[in-house]
């Protein structure tokens, strides 16, 4: 009689959970870091030379940070010594390393792995330096959070950091093929639930593992919204305060920048559905308007500022709507970098020259000493003379004039550009006659 398998869901299990009943036994069981782990990888030559460095995983929740530390201690023969840096102080790190100094009299290393190492102050961080230095311990920290924000460059500078990767659709399913497995029976839902519990995980093995055991009780086959009504929705994975913060809002201005309205609206949709300030947003909008778009078309930054004024009146959901059509209208405007480009050369150009003096004739003389000096002699006012422009110099008569503002041939840049020529060829005439002028004797 051929016995059924045991179910993950039977007494003998009761108070494990199902992620840590499936955690990976070897490297080579571990799903969705083939690119750290795999023989010819950085994480897998050390393995097989059995020569592990101090390091740091960083990588999104659930992606196997934990599981990969306990595995390379043990295919290293390392002691491991676990730490959170939430629970965990200076008195718990003194003595993990005088429990390592002593393993270490006797030939047997010691592997200390701190989960969100990035909790740690920089005194505690600090106090790991000598340590790692000397080999008293390998360094293994895992943090969700970019460290070259939150770790000391001089750990940084003993550890090297490795990314690891949101588990990929692919991935996900496979790790559902195996719980399966484990359990010895189908999950009761439909297809379309399936894939829905997959893009709900979001990349994170452990809430899909999580998820899949509150469906222990359930008998009858689940479709989306049975699945949604008995799970809770989770909420997207960003923090507003840290790297999900700037790499969105980056994905936003970038994909206006490459003239993506699709795009755009979607990174903004994911701002939004993750709890982003809309006002951030706006903010970000109108400085766009200025920096990538400027006067290619004069009305973006009205229509940013618009936006910002729409959603201030009305809030959210209403007033998002604005913004969203403040991104598109930005999205297909004509680029433009021509004005920041040159107003960062006209900084540069102001600190190299210091503090010469406009020319003279430009200056206002409200006093007898100041028109006695010459200020406002042989000043030409442009809006009477032919054309509007008189070609006058205006910049120090000690330096030559430069050429910081070099319009695009893009939207109503291409006007400009045209006037800026005639204008140029204008004061070249203009210069060469004055200088003809001087030589008379």
């Amino acid at each position: 009689m051929t016995q059924e398998p045991p179910s993950l869901f039977e007494s003998d299990s009761v108070g494990r959970p199902l992620a840590d009943r499936l955690r990976p036994e070897t490297l080579e069981d571990v799903l969705g870091q083939e690119h750290l782990l795999g023989h010819d990888a950085p994480i897998g030559r050390m393995v097989d030379e059995r020569r592990l460095v101090s390091m740091v995983l960083w990588g999104p929740p659930g992606c196997g940070k934990t599981t990969i530390a306990r595995l390379l201690a043990d295919r290293t023969r390392l002691a491991f010594e676990p730490l959170s840096a939430t629970f965990s102080g200076v008195a718990e790190l003194r003595r993990v390393f005088q429990a390592a100094a002593k393993r270490r009299e006797i030939g047997q290393g010691t592997m200390l792995f701190v989960d969100e190492i990035h909790r740690f102050n920089r005194a505690q961080q600090d106090s790991f330096l000598p340590y790692v230095e000397d080999g008293t311990v390998v360094l293994v920290g895992a943090t969700t959070e970019n460290p070259s924000f939150e770790l000391n460059s001089a750990l940084l500078s003993r550890c090297q950091v490795f990314v690891l990767r949101r588990l990929d659709e692919q991935t996900l399913t496979t790790l559902i093929e195996r719980a399966e497995e484990a359990m010895g029976r189908s999950l009761p839902v439909d297809d379309q639930a399936r894939q829905a519990m997959v893009a709900m995980a979001d990349g994170d093995g452990r809430y899909l593992l999580n998820l899949i055991e509150q469906l222990q009780t359930v008998s009858e086959t689940l479709d989306t919204s049975g699945l949604v009504s008995l799970v809770q929705q989770r909420a997207p994975v960003y923090d507003k305060g840290q790297e999900g913060h700037y790499n969105l809002i980056s994905a936003l201005h970038k994909s206006m920048r490459g003239s993506d309205p699709d795009a755009s609206l979607y990174w903004l949709a994911r701002m939004l559905d993750g709890g982003e300030d809309p006002l951030y947003i706006a903010r970000r909008l109108v400085r766009f308007a200025n920096e990538d778009i400027a006067i290619a078309d004069p009305q973006a930054v009205h229509q940013a500022t618009a936006a910002w004024d729409v959603y201030e009146r009305l809030g959210s959901p209403e007033g998002e709507l604005a913004i969203a059509q403040a991104v598109v209208y930005l999205a297909t405007a004509p680029k433009s970098v021509a004005v920041y480009s040159a107003f960062n050369a006209a900084k540069r150009l102001a600190k190299t020259t210091g503090s010469l003096m406009p020319p003279a004739n430009i200056l206002n003389a409200p006093t007898k000493l100041m028109k006695d000096l010459g200020y406002g002699e042989g000043y030409e006012y442009d809006p009477h003379t032919p054309g509007g422009f008189s070609g006058a110099n205006y910049f120090p008569e000690e330096m030559e004039p430069e050429r910081l503002y070099r319009p695009t041939g893009n939207g109503y840049e291409r006007i400009i550009a045209e006037k800026l020529a005639e204008w140029h060829r204008m004061r070249t005439e203009r210069r060469t006659q004055d200088a003809q002028e001087d030589e008379e004797p």
